[in-house]
This record gives structure tokens, C-alpha cells and sequence, in this order.
């Protein structure tokens, strides 16, 4: 087996189009907007979100040049959410560096982010397709719903699953879905083809965040590049622990809830262990898996195509990642 996955080589050449046009778009005049900007989009990352967009469209046929101002439209969406993310959680380490708020101030972050969010609405409307600027004008709308509802949940250790996963839907889901619903629209898919998309993406932002929660508790800070520990630092109550608190005996279910209420790490070696000892990584790699193989299923109304084998590899590589 190759040591490259498919969706990585079938969309090599797009991405260096795309980072291209990522590059061409964030030029201002203003020297700081184009120092923090250069500054995240050169820490690298994953981009699946562009990859999605480009996937998706290339999976229904479409070839023109602007689904790389699509993809790199949605990159600026994430982005923009990463900027503020790191100021409202305070983090000071994102992809094994500094975060922006770190290096620049929390105003410049904001800001810069508040750029990169106006930015991608240009590109948008240069779409000349107002199904796009619904998408992506609702998906944003939902993703603040799910930052603001995040932060109302913190140290409640009274949060169900289903609370859980209505966060994780609004906050990452959420744009894995739009990602792929968009690169559908412009490739003038069926209303099947679209939502089977969506859908899909939905269930692999799903199974994706699902995977980050547990690597909080297993991974280590150089490989998952940020501080290990950090969602406990900020109080935040992921999968792993609301299975330890509901599922794990007395003793592990009140280490969790007492580190929760006091937000501290210091706690985190005593919560890891109690998370680890009542199977709460296994259960939530578990869900994961569901939804990644939620994911799989729903692409059945797409024509065969190798973007397609690649979407479904993309959700089984989703869970099987240590980073």
C-alpha cells in the first residue's frame, strides 16, 4: 500500500493551485493583516477542508478553474475560526508553534480574523451563485451558535453525549458539510448527489473532532501539536469524559468532575488515568467509527470514480490518526 493516501495524490496539483490562489487573496495593503496571515496559512495543517471542496466537485465532473477559489474560500472560513478559537481558549500553541494570538496579540488576531472571514465573503459573491453564499452564510451563522454554545458547556459536568455531539455538529461539522455541499453546487449536482455530499461531510467532521477529543487524553504534544491537556486546562467536557463521569467507577468519575470544576492541569495525569481505565478512549474511538462508516455509506448515490474511493479512504484514515 501506498504511503501516500489517494485523496493526497488525486488532489496534489489542485492544492498548489489553490495555495496559489490562497496566497494572491490574502494581499492587503496593510503590512500586519499580511505578516499573522502568512504567518497561520504557512503553519500548513491539514487542509481537509479545501481538499473536501475539491474532492467533492471533482467526484460530479466538475473541472474549471474556480473550485480552487472555492476551496481556498473555505480554508479562509477555517482560518478566520482558528484565529478566534486560540484568543477565547487562550492557547498559546497550535500545530506545534506558537498560535497567532501568541505571537501577534489577541486585537491583531481578532482582526486579522475578521479580514479573513470578509475576505472569503468576496470570494463568494464573485461566485455569482447564491446558493453558495446561503451555504456558507449559514454554515458560519451555525459555527458561532457552536463556539457560544461550547463556551456556555464549560466545567458542566451535567453534559450528555447528544449535547456533546450538537457542539462538535455546529462548531467542526459544520463546515466539513458546507465544504463538500459547495464543491457539489458548482458541479451542478443532483439534490441527491448534494446532500449525499453534505451528509457525508457531516459525518466525517463528526468521526474527525470525535478523534481530536480522545487525542487530547492519549496523544503526546509533539505529535498532535498542541499542549496535551489543554482541553481540561480550559474545562472542556469532551466524549472521553463524559464516559468516565457516566460509566467509570466513583472514584474516576469524581477526579473528572472535580478537575473539570477547577479547569486546572495540573490534575491531568490523575483524569488521563481515570479516563484510561474505564475504556472511555476505546468507547469514543467506537463512535467515531460509526460516523466515519456513516460517512462511507451515505456516498452511494455518486458515480464511481476514484474521488470517490478517495472520500471513502479519507473517513478511514479519519480515525486510525495520531495527529
Amino acid at each position: 500500500m501506498s504511503s501516500t493516501p489517494l485523496f493526497r495524490t488525486l488532489t496534489a496539483d489542485d492544492m498548489q493551485a489553490v495555495d496559489q490562489v490562497i496566497r494572491t487573496r490574502l494581499h492587503s495593503d496593510v503590512v500586519l493583516i499580511r505578516q499573522v496571515a502568512e504567518y497561520i496559512i504557512s503553519a500548513g495543517g491539514k487542509r481537509l477542508r479545501p481538499v473536501l471542496t475539491l474532492m467533492a466537485g471533482r467526484a460530479m465532473g466538475y473541472g474549471e478553474p474556480y473550485l480552487h477559489e472555492l476551496a481556498a474560500m473555505v480554508e479562509f472560513i477555517h482560518t478566520a475560526t482558528l484565529l478566534h478559537d486560540d484568543v477565547v481558549d487562550e492557547s498559546d500553541m497550535r500545530r506545534g508553534r506558537q498560535t497567532a494570538n501568541a505571537m501577534f496579540g489577541n486585537a491583531a488576531s481578532v482582526l486579522v480574523g475578521d479580514f479573513l472571514y470578509t475576505r472569503a465573503f468576496q470570494m463568494m459573491v464573485a461566485s455569482n451563485n447564491m446558493r453558495i453564499l446561503e451555504v456558507m452564510a449559514g454554515a458560519t451563522n451555525i459555527i458561532a451558535e457552536g463556539e457560544v454554545l461550547q463556551l456556555l458547556n464549560i466545567g458542566d459536568t451535567s453534559l450528555t453525549e447528544a449535547q456533546y455531539l450538537l457542539v462538535i455538529q455546529y462548531k467542526t461539522a459544520k463546515l466539513f458539510e458546507a465544504a463538500t455541499r459547495v464543491g457539489a453546487i458548482m458541479a451542478g449536482a443532483s439534490a441527491e448527489q448534494e446532500q449525499a455530499l453534505a451528509d457525508y461531510g457531516m459525518h466525517l467532521g463528526t468521526a474527525f473532532q470525535i478523534i481530536d477529543d480522545v487525542l487530547d487524553y492519549s496523544g503526546d504534544a509533539g505529535t498532535i501539536g498542541k499542549s496535551v491537556g489543554d482541553d481540561l486546562a480550559e474545562g472542556k467536557v469532551t466524549l472521553p469524559l463524559i464516559y468516565t463521569m457516566r460509566q467509570g467507577s466513583e472514584q474516576a468519575a469524581t477526579t473528572v468532575r472535580e478537575a473539570l470544576e477547577a479547569a486546572s492541569r495540573e490534575r491531568f495525569g490523575e483524569v488521563m488515568a481515570a479516563v484510561q481505565s474505564c475504556g472511555a478512549l476505546d468507547y469514543a474511538r467506537g463512535e467515531a467509527e460509526k460516523a466515519a462508516e456513516r460517512a462511507i455509506a451515505v456516498l452511494a448515490p455518486l458515480p464511481d470514480s476514484d474521488y470517490k474511493t478517495a472520500l471513502a479512504e479519507l473517513a478511514r484514515l479519519s480515525v486510525r490518526r495520531d495527529a
